[in-house]
């Protein structure tokens, strides 16, 4: 029977929509361009998760396989190798982790979960699984202990039962130790929940269990009694065994550690209190704050170890996290910055009855992870290898490029190098475990991120891989405020004056721009030499759009916008504009602010490091009182020399080697005066005095709720405005996906006039509509501003998308290059309006006839200070085609609603398609893929979808991710080649790819975890321990907790689930034959050559034994004949 494929019709049926489109349009040289990319080219699927796990609550480490993993409260796993071996699992249920436990060298996982249900993954796999979960009833986990080297599981329960489960069958023993039968008949309170399990080290059959309420039992396995009682006033926390097993330490509420000796039960050996200050008259020291863990690991060259979290004392009240290291007689105290989670004491020996000789400690913190060096003076840190530091200051913009110059990683990479912690441990990262994948693709990546400090990062993503290469700290551009009182001149943000609202960078000429929350713009040249800046060049411009002044009901006279004449230049705000006199000075008991800006730039020297250094800085003043409105778009071209930037007032070019404002004007004064699309503002205000204070009908205050920082607040990187507006936003956008769905029957009527308009970055931090046109997209290229013959070439064009969904371009008129680019004046002249669309203008990109993408003209890079004579400025890079597009090109854009192809220089549209009804697009691009052009769309219902190119057909369609938060709209961005991202947390980046060969090519990249090791032997236990039986005393746990013996448990305690990672265990499994293969040749030469030094080890024991049998016959010759008392 064929197989009916769903794709090859929707294929059809959007092509016949399509081509009925085009039949419409009445141009048909589109027919002849060939379209490769079709609907099975595409699907959906996530690929690697980067950052610092979000809400971290637990974590273990195998010892033999050098990996790490850490739970979340959200039920997410994290598993850690070398650098660059990351994975991360999800469990369905999404309740906290609480503990984790490795099957050391066994490529296996323990996880115990707060809703009672403990699972065992399967990490010999690329992308584990779970194999078997059970599921408890009855009874709340609380611990859970699995010893080394066994397959029987301890859980402590809430009630203080332990039941024991076999890890490889996942079922429940018959053996059970009952709370009542562990304590005292004479005890009348209950001892409250289990805290802690552990086998003795010496001993397998005594198992050591510690109650909350300060009651631990040495309970025997084999006699099914308590052994041993020990009693203490304060609660237990943790417990820690001498690797003798002679002794165990406790941890208390009250800050004391208690050292017990298993054979003295009445009292403890010692009592000690770290950080309790010694009373003069002898008495017990004051209480503390709780010692939350300890760990006790011994040397055998020096002291042991005793590392402890908590236990503070309590007039230290501000002071942060302490991690305690007590070694010997000294005491250090690390301070750490955020509070700890989790510790783990890395040792040398995974065998708990041999000397542990520590090396490092890992400290989970709720924000960061840390492993300390305790092999040197001082205890240094770990430089981290993993990309954990994305979160060091909220993210708020981020762009993904593709396909980026080679050169350009080593490039950033040697500037970065130098910015490197200092005084870290020169010993390599102790975290080693798992093996790279094999990536099928490897052009290179860069992520680039903007984050509320003012910092921009730079991070190598090539190869499913994240590392920071370079970090740039765009607030050394300006004055800090040196003490409190001090505040910036116009304080109109809160917090993070600093903060990067939006940037843009070319990566050929390595120019690169920013725009801040605060209304401003630094322009970047990248140098590999350090130079010293005496005067930062600045550029102050009053950006306003009068809507006082236009269309008043109450008989206000409207102005008329002045036209700037075609071909005329601007080079400063004074010549377009007159400006009022400075002097207004920043506070309002003055008079309103006028000529202001929000920050003051540095006056003293500014000494530049290797890599981006400051080439401009734009300022939008205040004007009338009224603050500079935030920077809505932001776009740079190195081959123009040009920087444009918008907001809801209007747009400005800047020259920025010429250092000079060409063109700043309203946006609706970029509309002919006889522009069928001029728009008047629905909502004018009324004329208020200079410098009042304008009311929403919320009741909020407009200057403050348009200057606030995106990451100002108390709770959250976001302020209270923010979060209010996102609840609008995600009601609106919980209503577009409630209308979408295939059982609505009934579709409300949808405005025409643009409901969902907004700009590209107010779309995300700007929920209502204003009055005002935004400026929401820019596209500098060379194309067809004007309706012209077809045989004109293209020249220099700047095209501007609004927020009401205008397309309007102005022309340039560019100066040659050389000598006279940097005298003579750019020209610039305004063309009115091209195309219109429903949503506000997301992105513009041009194809030519043959339906390639047109790239954008830039400039390749040079070194700017190199001296005159080794300067050689390389000239912009040629087209790729000229006559490909000379003759004719092809508009695209797209908005919240609609995507429009148009063809140029006619300005017809040639298809049209409506993406959707009852959403709208969040974030849109034109890419690039190995088989064509598409566009790209993440809507705010959650869908993804893909368009081709020109023709507009519909390729992918998928439901991906309801719109939860909106972090994930602010930094959702796609790139070439099938690659997207988007900040699914406050800390965590989320790779996905919509190509379906990348996803085919999954398993290859993703890096391996369980790699074939041999485990340790086991420690020797001497002549003397195995003749008197000293060493270790072993049990066999099948026989005590196996059914035969200890029957079956009772079928409603726990329900055992299958998990869904058997099946693909075993096919990975039947997979990896010839990895088994070569393992198992591998351990068949190694058990020969242990067998090989067992019989030379044999040979030698009884070479010693026929010596010992000859000295021991002399000295019976020697003394046969002798009495005793001649002895």
């Amino acid at each position: 029977m064929k197989k009916f494929n769903i794709r090859k019709v929707l294929d059809g049926l959007t092509a016949a929509s399509s081509s009925s489109a085009s039949a419409q349009s009445g141009n048909k040289e589109n027919d002849a361009i060939p379209e490769s990319l079709q609907s099975e080219h595409f699907q959906l699927c996530k690929t690697v998760r980067h950052g610092f796990p979000h809400q971290p609550s637990s974590m273990a480490f195998d010892p033999v396989q050098k990996i790490l993993a850490i739970g979340t409260q959200s039920g997410a796993l994290r598993l850690f190798g070398r650098a660059g071996v990351e994975c991360y699992c999800q469990h369905e249920s999404g309740a906290a982790v609480i503990q984790l436990q490795f099957l050391v060298n066994e490529g296996a996982l323990v996880s115990a979960l707060t809703d009672d249900s403990i699972h065992l993954w399967n990490l010999r796999q690329k992308q584990p699984a779970i194999l078997h979960t059970l599921k408890f009833s009855k009874e709340r986990i609380t611990f859970c202990h699995l010893p080394f080297q066994s397959k029987w599981l301890y859980v402590g329960t809430e009630r203080g039962n332990i039941y024991i489960v076999n890890v490889e069958s996942f079922t429940l023993s018959g053996y059970v130790i009952m709370w009542n039968k562990a304590i005292e008949l004479s005890t009348k309170t209950h001892p409250g929940p289990v805290v802690h399990i552990s086998d003795n080290p010496m001993d397998e059959g005594k198992l050591l269990i510690g109650y909350e309420c300060g009651i631990v039992v040495l309970w025997d396995l084999k006699c099914k009694k308590a052994d041993c009682r020990y009693n203490y006033d304060e609660a237990i926390h943790s417990v820690a065994w001498h690797h003798e097993g002679k002794q165990f330490i406790c941890s208390h509420s009250d800050g004391t550690l208690t050292t017990w000796n298993v054979r003295a039960p009445a009292k403890p050996v010692q009592t000690i209190t770290p950080h309790g200050k010694q009373s003069k008259d002898g008495k017990k020291p004051e209480p503390c704050k709780p010692i939350l863990k300890v760990e006790y690991k011994t040397t055998r060259a020096g002291d042991p170890f005793m590392v402890l979290s908590g236990g503070l004392s309590y007039d230290t009240l501000g002071r942060r996290s302490c991690l305690t290291v007590m070694h010997g007689k000294s005491t250090t105290v690390l301070e750490m910055d955020y509070p700890i989670v989790d510790f783990l004491t890395l040792c040398e020996t995974p065998y708990p009855n041999d000397f542990q000789e520590p090396y490092a400690v890992v400290v989970l913190l709720e924000k960061d992870l840390v492993v300390i060096d305790l092999g040197q003076i001082g205890y240094p840190i770990f430089e981290n290898p993993y990309p954990l530091s994305i979160h060091e200051s909220p993210v708020t913009c981020c762009e993904y490029f593709a396909d980026c110059p080679a050169e350009l990683i080593p490039a950033l990479y040697s500037v970065g190098c130098r910015q490197k912690r200092q005084g870290c441990s020169k010993k390599e990262w102790p975290i080693s475990g798992g093996n790279w994948g094999q990536g099928t693709h490897s052009y290179p990546e860069i992520l680039v991120t903007g984050h509320a400090d003012g910092s921009v990062k730079f991070w190598d993503a090539s190869v499913l891989m994240l590392q920071v290469l370079y970090k740039l700290k765009t607030a050394k551009v300006f004055e800090r405020a040196r003490g409190k009182e001090e505040k910036p001149s116009t304080d109109i943000v809160d917090e993070d004056p600093f903060a990067i609202q939006t940037l843009s960078w070319c990566p050929e000429s390595r120019i690169f721009c920013v725009a801040g929350v605060s209304a401003h713009v630094i322009i970047y040249r990248f140098s590999k030499q350090e130079v010293t800046t005496e005067v930062i060049q600045l550029l102050e411009v009053r950006l306003q759009c009068e809507l006082n002044d236009v269309g008043f009901p109450d008989g206000a006279v409207e102005q008329t916008p002045t036209l700037p004449t075609p071909g005329t230049t601007s080079s400063s705000p004074q010549e377009s504009e007159p400006t009022p006199p400075t002097s207004t000075g920043s506070n309002s008991s003055d008079g309103p602010r006028d000529n202001v800006p929000c920050l003051k730039v540095r006056s003293a020297p500014l000494n530049q490091s290797p890599g981006y250094q400051v080439e401009l800085v734009v300022q939008l003043l205040w004007v009338s009182g009224e603050p500079p409105q935030p920077i809505t778009s932001l776009a740079v071209n190195s081959a123009y020399g040009l920087v444009v930037f918008g907001n809801s007032n209007g747009l400005a070019v800047v020259d920025y080697l010429q250092k000079t404002l060409l063109l700043h004007m309203g946006t609706l004064e970029l509309y002919s005066p006889t522009e069928p699309y001029l728009r008047q503002p629905r909502s004018p205000r009324k004329t208020q005095p200079s410098g009042a204070v304008y009311e929403t009908n919320e009741g909020t205050n407009i200057t403050e709720e348009r200057c606030k920082s995106p990451t100002s607040g108390p709770t959250s990187p976001y302020n209270s405005d923010e979060e209010r507006k996102q609840q609008r936003f995600m009601q609106k956008a919980k209503m577009s996906r409630k209308i979408s769905s295939p059982t609505t029957e009934h579709k409300p009527e949808m405005d025409t006039n643009n409901a969902f308009a907004r700009s590209r970055s107010s779309s995300v931090t700007s929920i209502d509509r204003e009055s005002r046109e935004a400026i929401s997209s820019f596209q500098l290229c060379d194309s067809f501003p004007r309706k012209t013959d077809p045989a004109s070439a293209p020249g220099p064009s700047l095209w501007v998308g609004t927020s009401q969904g205008a397309v309007l371009a102005v022309s340039l008129s560019m100066p040659p290059e050389g000598d006279q680019r940097l005298q003579e004046h750019v020209g610039v002249s305004p063309c009115g309006t091209l195309v219109r669309l429903k949503g506000g203008v997301l992105t513009m990109a041009f194809l030519d006839t043959s339906g390639a993408l047109i790239p954008r003209p830039c400039e390749l890079w040079f070194e700017p200070n190199a001296t005159d004579q080794d300067r050689e400025r390389p000239k912009r890079r040629p087209p790729a085609s000229p006559p490909a597009y000379s003759e004719g090109q092809y508009a695209v854009v797209c908005s919240e609603k609609q995507a429009k192809v148009v063809s140029l220089p006619s300005h017809s549209c040639v298809h049209k398609h409506n993406i959707t009804e009852a959403s709208f697009v969040l974030r849109a691009e034109v890419v690039q893929l190995a088989g064509g052009l598409c566009i790209v769309c993440f809507c705010a219902n959650g869908h993804i979808m893909a368009l081709s190119l020109p023709s507009l057909r519909p390729l992918l369609d998928v439901n991906y991710l309801p719109l939860t938060d909106m972090r994930i709209a602010r930094t959702f961005c796609f790139s070439n080649l099938g690659q997207a991202l988007y900040m699914n947390s406050s800390m965590e980046i989320q790779r996905i790819t919509y190509i379906q060969e990348t996803c085919d090519n999954l398993q290859e990249m993703l890096s391996e975890l369980f790699t074939p090791v041999e485990t340790p032997e086991a420690p020797n236990r001497g002549f003397f321990k195995g003749l008197f039986g000293g060493g270790a005393q072993s049990l066999d746990r099948e026989d005590l907790f196996g059914e035969t013996t200890a029957g079956k448990a009772s079928s409603s305690l726990a329900q055992h689930i299958p998990g869904p990672g058997g099946m693909e265990g075993m096919k990975g499994a039947a997979s990896g034959v010839v990895g088994d293969l070569a393992r198992a040749r591998i351990a068949l030469d190694e058990r020969g050559q242990k067998l090989g030094e067992l019989e030379e080890r044999t040979a030698a024991m009884m070479a010693s034994a026929d010596s010992f049998s000859k000295h021991a016959h002399g000295i019976m010759l020697k003394y046969k004949d002798k009495k005793w008392y001649q002895l």
